[in-house]
């Protein structure tokens, strides 16, 4: 029995059309226009952005008091509207109300949650801070499941207070301890982190989470699918009674609701999809399901890497073996690949990313739970080599394409045993459920439908190999943590590298990362992006952080 699985095929055309009639039957394309998938909640959002969000997103951020220097160091980077989330989340968040964002990835829901965040935090040298209970301990924490994640999210953090002096510090596996114990004992306001580095920091005493004021929790249904339920538990119990919470999550299910209604006080529902979203799946992206045999998926691969127009492509794998072998399988064709998984050790993860975004490797092979800090825009391909388990990890890992308003292919690999499992996938997403075509490297429905040259061999020619590949991207040494070596290697084979920190799953060990200020600057060793003053510059107003519960003011307290 192989560790293939299977996936699914369908086209979401961008028109109204409300035919569900499938196509031709020697293609792999169902036509699903106007096909709704119903909604995975067992709870139904207070706010929604049907029709409502139009007038809201052609607001500025000002515009919903958000304060100037968060407004200036946005507006540097491009950002001046919000995107739907935003501005459903930014007046309730800035009420001081707590809230369950239903947002799926890469809709912009981290500034949703960010700019409140950093607004009732107040950072070194602004008036109030001396005075503050909190000053040199966090104020604000957020937890997310995956390392990738953390340091995506601290990265869009330091950008909105790069002319702010908060310090942001990344806590997440893979990493030495000691450059993030170092960091926090400096003082930290705000912490990004998983779990498990959260917890062995807080059992080692360096962690203290009494004058958090604010906690977010990040794509929650995730955290709860990797088990992180008692570690959150364990995290929010450590935390003051009063304070805000915001949780964020791509699907509802029950086990996310009873979590709101557990360590929430009276929440407010919010459910926002993208601009072209039909239901769960998104209309710009073209679905394609094939049955192929696992003998000769790469082959099949190695000619979808040709089709015309292909840029940036995501192969998506179940198991991390599989992710290393067709990594390396198409490396030896020619192919700018790299592997991304969690049996490398951080170092390589960072280098395969870093290279992927850089544009030296176009094919990233990812297991789910590596892939979910990817956020590239210019995705146009994504191949399910393995079937997902769900319709929820379908439904993210489709989500890589198609987004920002870009149109985008995704590509389901069906084995003859997962038929079954695409079966309940499809039916869960309002999915028309038809028996995937039959496919080989050498059909001419998948050349007809993907857009492959005539002539299409299983290598890329040498002439098209430009890319400089994965080499080309330096691997740093992060003194990482259960390893024989400082760093894992990253090139072909990628899978060889060890093996797991420690027992904490999609995590591993941890430790701090250092992330670019939204200016590119870097603080004196700070493990996120803080923003410093420079000697001589005139003194910032006054800043007072302004808690309220449902509307009403808190009174300040300097108790734990």
């Amino acid at each position: 029995m192989t560790d293939e699985n299977q996936s699914t095929d369908t086209v979401v055309p961008a028109h109204g059309s409300t035919s569900t009639e499938p196509s031709r039957p020697a293609s792999g394309i169902i036509e699903t226009a106007g096909a709704h998938a119903p909604v995975l909640d067992e709870a139904t959002p207070d706010i929604t952005d049907e029709g409502e969000t139009q007038d809201l997103t052609a607001r500025t951020f000002a515009d919903f008091g958000v304060e100037p220097e968060i407004c200036e160091a946005l507006a540097a980077k491009g950002i001046t509207h919000p995107f739907p989330i935003q501005a459903l989340t930014l007046p309730v968040a800035l009420g001081g109300q707590d809230i369950i964002g239903q947002a799926k990835t890469g809709t912009g829901k981290t500034l949703g949650f960010g700019i409140p965040l950093l607004m009732d935090t107040l950072g070194p040298g602004e008036e109030g801070w001396d005075e503050d209970p909190a000053s040199g301990s966090p104020q604000a924490l957020i937890v997310l499941p995956t390392r990738e994640l953390a340091k995506q999210v601290a990265d869009e953090l330091s950008t909105a207070a790069a002319r702010r002096t908060v310090r942001i510090t990344q806590v997440y596996g893979g990493r030495a301890y000691e450059p993030q114990i170092e960091a926090l004992e400096r003082g930290a306001e705000v912490v990004v982190g998983t779990p498990g580095r959260l917890i062995d920091l807080m059992d080692r005493g360096v962690l203290d989470l009494t004058h958090v004021t604010t906690v977010v929790l990040d794509e929650a249904d995730e955290m709860l699918d990797l088990g992180f339920l008692p570690d959150v538990e364990k995290i929010l119990s450590r935390t003051r009674p009063d304070r805000h919470t915001m949780l964020f999550s791509a699907t509802m299910p029950g086990a996310v609701v009873a979590l709101a209604r557990r360590y929430m006080t009276k929440p407010t529902h919010i459910r926002a999809q993208d601009p072209g979203d039909e239901g769960m799946t998104v209309k710009a992206v073209q679905q394609v399901v094939y049955r192929t045999h696992a003998l000769n998926k790469v082959e099949v691969v190695s000619r979808i890497l040709q089709a015309e127009g292909r840029g940036r492509t995501i192969i998506f794998a179940r198991t991390k073996r599989t992710a290393a072998r067709v990594a390396e399988d198409l490396s030896s064709r020619g192919f700018a690949t790299a592997a991304l998984h969690g049996d490398l050790g951080q170092g390589a993860r960072e280098q395969a990313l870093r290279a992927f975004r850089k544009g030296k490797v176009d094919v990233l092979v990812a297991t789910d739970v590596a892939a979910r800090g990817i956020d590239v825009d210019d995705v146009t391909h994504v191949v399910n080599y393995q079937c997902p388990e769900d319709e929820k990890i379908y439904v993210h890992r489709i989500g890589r394409t198609g987004r920002a308003g870009n149109s985008g292919t995704a590509v389901t690999f069906v084995d003859w045993d997962d038929v079954p499992r695409w079966r309940i996938i499809a039916k869960a997403l309002g999915l028309p459920i038809d028996e995937p075509v039959e496919t080989y490297h050498t059909s001419d429905h998948l050349r007809s439908d993907l857009g492959i040259p005539e002539g299409v061999t299983g290598r890329l020619p040498r002439h098209k190999r430009v890319l400089a590949g994965l080499d080309a991207e330096e691997i740093e040494d992060l003194g990482e943590t259960g390893r024989r070596g400082a760093g894992s290697r990253g090139g072909r084979g990628a899978g060889r590298s060890g093996g797991r920190r420690d027992g904490r799953g999609a995590e591993g060990a941890s430790g701090s990362g250092r992330s670019r200020t939204g200016r590119g600057s870097r603080s004196s060793q700070d493990s996120g992006g803080s923003s410093r003053r420079a000697d001589g510059e005139a003194p910032r107003r006054k800043r007072t952080r302004k808690r309220t519960r449902g509307g009403r003011p808190t009174e300040p307290t300097s108790e734990a």
